[in-house]
């Protein structure tokens, strides 16, 4: 593409992540890997460079795609900490966690509701529970070992002795209990502490998050959001030729409000920068199915007739974390006659990766989820560092683009309201 075709010399692009406690570096390190990788795939080049000034965690990118020279602020927007406070929780309380969330699910008709639209992210949402389960049975069978196994050796030594009897069986009965109590928490607590390979009480926390207020955001979440959009705000006042926001896993309907706000207040200049809006491997029908979620079906409703907005949905089959295909605003029964958006698509990893690396990943379930924002060995028309980096808006990337045949786009939510 020469000088004539060139849109965007300057971008910014703003990264929401999911529900992730994890230090925003790794989402710098793991552009600077793929794109490197995506790099020696596709031909073009991608440079990174410290963020200059003050704000949000993130680095700059100058690159040369298409014969034209673009450079990136690329920043993410923080919530990580609010994920740790929201897991610094006691085994007692997850468990508490578990009984309320899988109450909220089941007793609305929304987990069932939610198994209609995609079977994977519902599987996903009850791996936790299940786990959990097993661990506890596994802990009360272990308590239950102990204390039987040791009351049986304290009886014998006392009955060695001369002091058996029913006396002797009483006393020995609170030293076993407690014995087997504290044997079956540690092993609970042994658990938890392996938890980065199991994931279930990371995956609890994360359904609980939203579930805990019924669809609502907690007021901390709220603040952080208006945070967020006082720093889109910004960035739409400045010399720059499109303004990128990308919404990953959760990540993606704090966005939809979050853009939602900034329409709404009249933020968003008619002579500014073009307002892009990408969102992957969304999982917003978890939150929007839910009974009070009414702000994030208004939300849903209002930015999908938006003009001077493009959003397109991106999600592919091969991604059991998130509801694939499934149009968002359509599935949450909140569609006005005059939705524009979002335009929804696969990134069709069964196509878009080699066989070989499709074996190698097919069941890494969490890597799949972040494939997104990774390079791909045979890429199609989804390239996360074209979209950033490239010399193209978003609208114009996918002008011609057909929405997938296979797309979910029927109303299925129980719940339709957008007012409280």
């Amino acid at each position: 593409m020469g000088e004539t075709g060139q849109e965007v010399r300057r971008r910014r692009v703003f990264y929401i992540p999911g529900y992730d406690p994890i230090h925003p570096r790794r989402y710098r390190e793991l552009y600077r890997k793929e794109g490197a990788a995506q790099v020696a795939i596709s031909g073009y080049e991608i440079a990174l460079a410290p963020k200059t000034g003050g704000g949000a965690y993130g680095w700059h990118v100058t690159a040369c795609i298409e014969e034209a020279q673009v450079a990136a602020d690329v920043e993410v927007l923080v919530w990580s900490d609010i994920v740790r406070d929201s897991m610094s929780t006691t085994i007692p309380a997850t468990y508490l966690q578990l009984v309320r969330t899988a109450w909220e699910y089941t007793a609305t008709g929304a987990l069932r509701r939610l198994m209609r639209l995609r079977k994977g992210p519902v599987i996903a949402a009850l791996y936790p529970v299940g786990m959990l389960l097993a661990q506890l049975l596994a802990a009360l069978l272990l308590a239950w070992a102990v204390a039987a196994g040791l009351g049986t050796l304290l009886l014998g030594v006392l009955d060695l002795a001369g002091l058996g009897g029913t006396a002797a069986s009483g006393a020995i009965a609170l030293p076993s209990g407690v014995a087997g109590l504290t044997a079956g928490y540690m092993l609970l607590r042994g658990f938890k502490a392996r938890d980065g390979k199991l994931f279930a009480y990371y995956l609890m926390h994360d359904y609980a998050y939203s579930a805990q207020h019924r669809g609502a955001n907690p007021p901390a979440l709220e603040r952080r959001m208006a945070e967020f959009g006082e720093t889109i705000a910004a960035a739409l006042t400045d010399p720059v030729d499109e303004v990128l926001v990308v919404g990953h896993s959760s990540g993606a309907h704090l966005a939809v409000s979050i853009l939602a706000d900034l329409h709404r207040a009249g933020r968003v200049p008619a002579n500014g920068p073009r307002l892009s809006f990408l969102s992957l491997g969304q999982v917003v029908p978890m939150v929007s199915f839910l009974r009070d979620a009414h702000r994030l079906r208004a939300d849903l409703a209002f930015l999908s007739t938006r003009e001077d907005l493009t959003w397109v949905d991106v999600t592919a089959p091969g991604d059991g974390c998130a509801f694939a295909l499934c149009d968002p605003v359509a599935v949450s029964g909140v569609a006005p006659k005059d939705k524009r958006w979002p335009l929804v698509f696969s990134a069709q990893f069964t196509k878009t990766l080699s066989p070989e690396r499709w074996k190698q990943m097919r069941w890494r379930f969490f890597r799949l989820h972040f494939q997104y924002l990774c390079a791909f060995d045979r890429p199609g028309d989804y390239d996360y560092f074209r979209i950033t980096a490239g010399p193209i808006t978003l609208a114009t990337r996918y002008a011609h683009r057909p929405p997938s045949k296979s797309r979910i786009d029927v109303p299925v939510s129980k719940f339709t309201s957008t007012a409280a």
